[in-house]
């Protein structure tokens, strides 16, 4: 059973020209998926589930709930991708979808190989009506939910009202998605997936469903912008200042604020300037490259929209072990040298920071 939604609305953001806000869902079919390493069960449905126009509403809301500005993905290894092979199998004939969804739970319990793995529901359901630049098109989307909420429901028991209390599917506890956007075919497919639960193993974006980002220029000015970020905060030798740091981060971003489009080798000689720093970020690059697997290129668009997101993570903070919490704003970082000092104060053997100011706001 699935928990009443507050909020009717869809209006889902993606960095694509996907529109979801017409879809609706047709068709469903369901497992429960155990974990066959501590021997729990596999059960799929006989049948599928249709439903009525409100039925379909209230759980096509519930369903794409989740999928707000989720990075694009793609299918690898078509020939060899399980996960694709049953969509494809199901948009090419939608009478293929209750024994395609059973499959697609078989292939997601073969793969539930980590003890880790929680049990859960899954849910395969057909959607229609995706706009995809400007032509509707068909969608599957893939969830699985790993906890349940309790809730309550007034109910008549013996000509009288009575209490209930009833555990079902919330829309915001959802664990895991994947939302399979008929388009693009031949490349792996629009893909969009999201895993709540961190994917600390990887299981359900690299094993069951083995996608990967797609390649383009919204891929592209994220990773760099995140790896800005991550660069400012730990691949900086130790003794460098935080406020050093968040400048550093901020050169980058107001070059991808200033240029439309992003080049490696610029980038590095007007964000970066000083060859030490070169040489710690091109080192740093090639740990992130192959911690994640895939190279970066030294060319493309930059999309504003994913680097000023990036940017928000960026934190202009000095925490210290004495209990002191300093926030700065961009505009001190940038001028810190003018109005901030830092020391060692021999008496009391510890450092010391001296900030200038004219006046309190």
């Amino acid at each position: 059973m699935i928990a009443p939604v507050l909020n009717p609305a869809i209006l889902i953001s993606m960095p694509s020209t996907v529109h979801l806000k017409d879809a609706h869902l047709t068709s469903m079919g369901l497992a429960k998926v155990g974990n066959q390493l501590r021997e729990e069960p596999l059960q799929t449905s006989k049948q599928l589930c249709h439903f009525d126009e409100e039925e379909a509403e209230l759980l096509t809301i519930c369903f794409l709930k989740s999928f707000r500005s989720l990075e694009l993905h793609q299918f690898a290894v078509l020939e060899a991708n399980a996960v694709y092979g049953h969509a494809k199998a199901i948009f090419e004939n939608k009478e293929e979808l209750l024994a395609r969804s059973s499959e697609i739970a078989q292939h997601l319990y073969t793969e539930s190989r980590h003890p880790n793995i929680k049990s859960g529901d899954l849910c395969v359901g057909l959607l229609e009506n995706l706009i995809v630049n400007g032509e509707p098109t068909q969608g599957l989307c893939i969830i699985k939910s790993e906890s349940t909420v309790p809730f309550l429901q007034i109910a008549v028991k013996d000509d009288d009202l009575c209490l209930v209390t009833q555990e079902g599917i919330y829309p915001d506890k959802i664990d895991k998605g994947c939302l399979i956007v008929n388009s693009k075919v031949d490349e792996g497919y629009l893909v969009y997936v999201f895993d709540k639960t961190g994917g600390g193993t990887q299981f359900w974006i690299r094993d069951f469903l083995g996608v990967q980002p797609s390649d383009g220029d919204d891929y592209h000015t994220r990773r760099y912008s995140e790896m800005c970020v991550a660069f400012a905060e730990k691949g900086l030798p130790d003794e460098v200042k935080g406020e050093q740091r968040v400048e550093i981060a901020n050169r980058a971003f107001d070059y991808m604020e200033e240029n439309r489009e992003f080049e490696l080798d610029d980038f590095k000689k007007t964000a970066l300037e000083e060859p030490e720093l070169i040489e710690q970020f091109d080192s740093f690059k090639a740990e992130y490259e192959d911690e994640h697997g895939q190279e970066l290129d030294d060319k493309f668009e930059v999309v504003k929209d994913a680097a000023q997101k990036a940017k928000k993570r960026l934190k202009a903070r000095l925490k210290l072990d004495t209990g002191a919490d300093i926030r700065f704003s961009s505009g001190f970082v940038k001028q810190s040298e003018l109005f901030l000092e830092r020391g060692f104060d021999d008496d009391k053997h510890m450092k010391f920071v001296k900030i200038y100011f004219h006046e309190e706001n």
